[in-house]
């Protein structure tokens, strides 16, 4: 069950279908979007009607929702958000969907109601004629062994069955249990623990054979670049959007094989 564009009482500005593409390609993550986070949700609002509409496309890299309940969660409070979904499709602009470790449970009634298409991590991609690895970036945090743990066990397909079949609200109990979970023993682990494993990074630039990956996940916006088995290589880091947004913007550089890049705030 999804906001119905009809009863919503937002008005949600459409611009002229006819407005100039920007050429630029977006992606974003970590919005962590839920009712509770209103100035959050307005700020995503005003980033689709001044920037997304105009894009050749948007990413989006994980844990866009705070928590994800299922096709039958009202979603009250989420109302914009659906309606910047509409423009988005409104102004032609195809948006992609990588799963978080928030809202691995978004699934394809998802994808029909919001016209984005659903892309698996990691995913590559293709830019003016270079290889980039796209990832939420959960994977890379290899040192992060409970984590890793948890994560096996919830995206099982058992696990998953067992969730849905609980009533709306027993799934709401236990979401917000595993919230609470979650910012306990995030509070008690160091910072070490919760960013990247460099020896996963290398391993993912060797494996996929590529320069470039683009992640989310550990809220540390940068970048990094290496020298790897006597290759340049660059790790995009995408900001969460606590305070404020966090954009990455891609537009084709005139020379071939390459791309012009800009990690910027959005407020």
């Amino acid at each position: 069950m999804y906001p119905s564009i009809q009863s919503s009482s937002i008005k949600y500005q459409l611009l002229n279908k006819t407005a100039p593409t920007s050429g630029e390609i977006l992606f974003i993550s970590d919005l962590h979007l839920s009712p509770d986070r209103p100035a959050i949700i307005k700020l995503f609002s005003q980033f689709v009607n001044q920037r997304a509409v105009h894009a050749q496309a948007l990413y989006i890299l994980g844990d866009f929702f705070e928590y994800w309940l299922g096709n039958d969660d009202p979603a009250e409070g989420l109302e914009e958000v659906f309606l910047a979904f509409d423009a988005l499709k409104y102004h032609n602009v195809p948006v992609y969907f990588m799963h978080g470790n928030r809202d691995f449970l978004v699934d394809s009634e998802f994808s029909k109601r919001t016209h984005c298409q659903i892309i698996p991590d990691p995913t590559k991609i293709n830019i003016n004629n270079t290889k980039v690895l796209l990832m939420h970036g959960d994977s890379l945090c290899t040192d992060d062994i409970d984590y890793q743990e948890f994560k096996k066990t919830v995206r099982t397909e058992k696990w998953k069955n067992e969730f849905a079949s609980k009533s709306l609200t027993e799934r709401q109990n236990i979401v917000h249990s595993l919230r609470e979970t979650s910012k306990t023993e995030t509070s008690q682990k160091s910072n070490e623990i919760m960013d990247v494993n460099q020896n996963a990074v290398n391993e993912t630039f060797t494996t996929h054979t590529l320069g470039w990956l683009i992640h989310g996940h550990t809220h540390r916006p940068g970048i990094h670049h290496y020298t790897i088995n006597n290759q340049s290589a660059t790790r995009i880091v995408l900001g969460d959007w606590h305070d404020h947004g966090s954009i990455l913007s891609i537009h084709n550089s005139p020379s071939e094989n390459s791309f012009i890049y800009k990690l910027e705030k959005f407020i």
